[in-house]
């Protein structure tokens, strides 16, 4: 039982042994939710506000709080100060020291984890990368912000399932079949890949602007796909194999997998059930040609509301399908074959309309479940200052990056480490961890400038420095293991450098429920972030190999707690963390 959970079990105790006779009060789940952990420690360790229990007691909070703490007696507790309504406890520094520590080594690398979503399933839909074209910067946030959760929600005991909708439909792979009957070869193709592929297509539009023709072989060939034709799904699947044996090297890197890549296409055949129903249903109008459900609301004067959405268009007037289409399909098929109870889009927030114009679509259908669909929306990301955009020519392909990062890693090792083993192999951890920690360092939806002498920093808030810092316990463990250590004298640990990190080890399991619940991965990356400083405050603070050898067992297992628990972090935000560096 972690420390806040205990905390909430005494106050609850503690509540009905003061006031035996009263009805309403709090459980002590009721009673974790209300703790905080004051901002200055001089406040306390934990506090709980009073306030909502004035009512059931019929007393003031103040005189609540004084009744509280006069009667607080528990050994975990030192003292209890009632504080304008709220109870701040202080706890007893050595127990706090050896039962934290008890916990997290006792879980290991398993500290954190629950079977809080036991027969729950958690459909996360990320990365979809477009078929045919490379993969870009632009790619990074779902693709991490994605599999990340999905380890999160792992950890919790939840059935994942990791799904990358591919882009792989529409009148741009028949321009592109085209472009490659006119211009390509296969054994261009095969060596270029899917760069090749790319010149082909950009070829095909400046060809276009001359000849407007070839627009319309282009939707031909597309028409051909639809139907069926043998040549022209030959052509289209290899296309396909090619962009995922491409992006495969890129996942590989990143350390990504998924459960299904059913994209755009997977959906043809399951497109009518979506159709049919909203006909059925009475939900679809015409509106300029187009099959559209009407997502208008009214007040009861008539007029329309701030919840009114523009129309949702399920059919072009050309009887085509568009993606809130793709998308209606699609959750009808996980929802049918997975039963999922979240199904989470990790999508940048300019979709946002879309996605809240077909889930308002799947309300009206009926459908309870509609609420159990979440966008989980992110910001843009920029490089060195300067916005990406793919028609100017500014792309920085993911690739390119990760290389770029591995290099730069390497030379920095290279500096400071010349004689470090496997130089490759951590350079392409911390590189790569680098890339990764700057998209998950801040909250989500706020936008990323990636800048590289920020992001290899080994001094700042950055993943070398979280990396390193977990090497350095690494090292220290390594030293310990030739030394024969007594029992463990937690007292040593009663001093404010000691305290404060093993607070921040506490609040580490609730750390990763909160971003589960918040879809927050950003919140790990703090986590961490703030126990690496915290522990290198104590380790510059505190001799832990010292000549006492009991105080010297205490500081090597809180140093062993907190390599555990940041390589537990780094693992949930899909960094890894090397031993040495």
């Amino acid at each position: 039982m972690d420390m806040m959970t205990r905390m909430a079990a005494l106050t609850a105790q503690a509540l009905r042994e003061t006031w035996p006779e009263a009805q309403e009060l709090p459980e002590a789940e009721e009673i974790r939710g209300l703790l905080a952990v004051p901002p200055d420690p001089a406040m306390g360790d934990y506090a709980f506000p009073v306030f909502r229990l004035a009512k059931a007691l019929r007393m003031a909070p103040p005189k609540i709080a004084a009744t509280l703490a006069e009667g607080w007696t528990h050994a975990d507790v030192a003292r209890v100060e009632a504080v304008n309504g709220y109870l701040n406890f202080f706890l007893n520094r050595l127990n706090f020291a050896r039962d934290t520590l008890t916990a997290v080594l006792a879980a290991g690398e398993r500290y954190g984890a629950s079977d809080l979503g036991a027969g729950k399933t958690i459909c996360l839909d990320y990365s979809s990368i477009n078929i045919a074209k490379r993969f870009h910067i632009g790619h990074l946030s779902t693709t991490m912000i994605g599999h990340s959760l999905k380890r999160i929600f792992d950890f919790l005991g939840y059935t994942t399932v990791g799904i990358n909708h591919l882009g792989d439909w529409g009148t741009q792979f028949g321009k592109m079949i085209c472009a490659y009957k006119k211009w390509g070869n296969k054994e261009e193709v095969e060596r270029g890949g899917v760069a090749e592929l790319v010149r082909l297509y950009v070829r095909f539009h400046e060809e276009a602007e001359a000849d407007k023709a070839l627009e319309d072989e282009g939707r031909a060939w597309f028409k051909r796909i639809e139907d069926g034709d043998e040549e022209a799904l030959a052509i289209w699947s290899w296309f396909k194999e090619l962009t995922l044996k491409d992006t495969a090297r890129v996942y590989d890197l990143l350390g990504v997998s998924f459960d299904s890549y059913a994209g755009e296409s997977f959906y043809n055949d399951k497109m009518d059930r979506v159709v049919n129903e909203l006909k059925e249903k009475d939900l679809l109008t015409i509106s300029e040609g187009a099959s559209v459900v009407d997502l208008r609301e009214y007040d009861q004067e008539g007029k329309e509301t701030k919840t009114s959405m523009p129309p949702c268009v399920i059919l072009r007037s050309d009887g085509a399908t568009l993606y809130a289409t793709r998308d209606l399909a699609a959750a009808f098929y996980r929802h049918d074959t997975y039963h999922f109870d979240k199904c989470l889009y990790v999508v940048a927030y300019q979709q946002d309309l879309h996605f809240r114009q077909w889930f308002r679509v799947l309300e009206k259908m009926g459908y309870e479940w509609a609420k159990d669909c979440v966008h989980v929306s992110f910001g843009m990301i920029s490089y060195e200052g300067q916005a990406l955009a793919t028609r100017k020519g500014h792309v920085v392909y993911l690739e390119e990056l990760l290389d770029q990062a591995q290099q730069k890693a390497l030379e920095i090792i290279n500096e400071k480490s010349p004689n470090l083993e496997n130089k490759e192999e951590v350079a392409r951890q911390v590189g790569i961890g680098a890339v990764i920690y700057t998209d998950l360092s801040n909250n989500r939806i706020k936008d990323i400038d990636f800048h590289w002498d920020r992001a290899l920093n080994f001094d700042g808030e950055t993943g070398p420095y979280v990396q390193y810092t977990h090497a350095r316990c690494c090292s220290v463990l390594r030293k310990a293991e030739a030394i024969d250590l007594p029992e463990a004298d937690f007292s040593a640990l009663t001093d404010d450098e000691a305290q404060a990190l093993l607070r921040l080890l506490g609040r580490f399991p609730d750390v990763i429920r909160e971003a589960a619940d918040k879809y927050e991965p950003s919140m790990i990356t703090r986590a961490i972030t703030d126990i690496a400083q915290a522990y290198n405050k104590f380790y510059y603070e505190h001799r832990i190999l010292n000549d006492d050898p009991a105080a010297a067992a205490a500081r090597v297992a809180l140093t062993q707690a907190v390599r555990n628990v940041i390589k537990t972090g780094l693992f949930l935000i899909g960094i890894e963390a090397p031993e040495r560096m």
